[in-house]
């Protein structure tokens, strides 16, 4: 192997021993089925592509049908509970949102990925872990990030860093290996039960994109005009845990929500993400239950924390988000700003009903066992005036001598 572990170029590859076992992360789109093409023409006898379930679109037997035509062995991992509890629900907490325009997303998946993609790889005595990110998508900073946090012990990284692969290119090769399945797709897609994010292809150009309607599954407003949906959500030490009541795991929490906010249109975004040196890329998003649950949870903090303590949070969160989506989620800093935001959602209880409307939301309830707001302002302030009053009456005026 080369001195550096870090692959960025498919002549790299060439080094790898073809007798020991490689992982691959494999999505079932066109760079992850065209990666395992190039290692089977490489002769390396043992392919193992994971793929990590974290509510996506993309169907199990499809992803098998694909590893299976490129001699690659596939291996669906449910991570969908892990991904709720131990990414999601931090996100939340710490009220992740990229620069106030969206909620980020990629950012708590490719930490999980990788962790999952390491633990196999160990497990299989693998010589390297390569991922098919290229230097145009965040997700290549953040997969490397975490493998090197991660102290993976053999070779890592994308061969489509410095090597990039033309799609036509990657498709008439595909196709002359037999494999004609991915030539439909008009922009590049990944999903998990938080967001479905679509960038590239018809997305590529800021200045004139137009998303097609039915490229949206949650927020296609199905609601009649005029119609309206009353939702209560409930926080406990800052994890969200009942809907109008009910108690849900989070998984299926969220996966209610995205259905019954999306109906209403709502949790739609897009704008700008930086890349590595400052460039900018388009990105759409639909993420209804992140919408709805990152504000109930704002809410719900600004009742039960004082609030300089929510000031200073504020200003603690975009540091949270900054380290995450730099590729640091397994770094000192991230890590110790968690602990910040744990220790501020052990306080954070309560629940808001909403009344969903097309377009928009209001709140009708908000509600605390604990709250720092008042429901009487004319009480509240009587017995301010009368406590600090009372001093004053026991002694009596101050008397001032001429």
């Amino acid at each position: 192997m080369p001195s550096t572990p870090l692959i960025r170029s498919f002549s790299q590859l060439e080094s790898l021993d073809p007798d020991r076992p490689v992982v691959t992360l494999f999505s079932g789109g066109l760079d992850s089925s065209y990666l395992l093409l190039r290692l089977r023409r490489m002769g390396i006898r043992e392919v193992h592509a994971v793929s990590v379930d974290i509510g996506e679109d993309e169907s199990s037997g499809y992803k098998r049908q694909v590893a299976a035509a490129l001699g690659a062995t596939v291996h669906i991992l449910d991570r969908r509970e892990e991904f709720a509890a131990r990414y999601v629900a931090p996100a939340i907490a710490a009220q992740a949102v990229y620069l106030g325009i969206h909620p980020v997303s990629s950012t708590l998946s490719r930490p999980l990925i990788a962790h999952s993609a390491v633990a196999l790889a160990r497990t299989l005595g693998a010589q390297a872990v390569l991922h098919t990110a290229n230097r145009s998508q965040n997700t290549l900073r953040r997969l490397n990030g975490a493998l090197g946090l991660l102290r993976y012990e053999g070779a890592f990284g994308s061969p489509y860093d410095l090597d990039p692969v033309s799609r036509d290119d990657k498709l008439a090769e595909l196709r002359e290996a037999g494999l004609d399945l991915l030539a439909g797709r008009i922009v590049s897609g990944d999903s998990n039960l938080w967001c479905r994010e679509f960038e590239s292809g018809i997305l590529d150009d800021p200045e004139m994109h137009e998303v097609p309607e039915e490229m949206y599954a949650w927020s296609r407003p199905t609601a009649a005009p005029g119609d309206t949906d009353t939702v209560t959500v409930t926080v406990e030490h800052g994890l969200p845990v009942a809907v109008d009541g009910v108690p849900l795991p989070l998984t299926t929490l969220i996966d209610q929500l995205n259905h019954r906010v999306g109906a209403f249109g709502l949790g739609r975004y897009s704008g700008l993400e930086h890349l590595d040196h400052g460039e900018k890329v388009l990105e759409i998003r639909e993420m209804p239950a992140a919408w709805l649950l990152l504000h109930t949870y704002r809410h719900v903090e600004s009742a039960c924390l004082d609030a300089e303590l929510v000031r200073e949070k504020r200003h603690l969160e975009q540091l949270w988000v900054r380290e995450a989506l730099e590729g640091r989620w397994f770094g000192e800093l991230r890590l110790a700003l968690q602990t910040f935001m744990d220790t501020c959602a052990t306080r954070t209880t309560g629940s808001v009903t909403w009344r969903l409307r097309t377009g928009g939301a209001d709140t009708r309830a908000i509600s605390a066992p604990a709250p720092l707001y008042l429901r009487d302002r004319e009480a509240w302030e009587d017995r301010a005036i009368a406590a600090e009053s009372a001093p004053f009456a026991r002694t009596g005026p101050l008397l001032t001598t001429v």
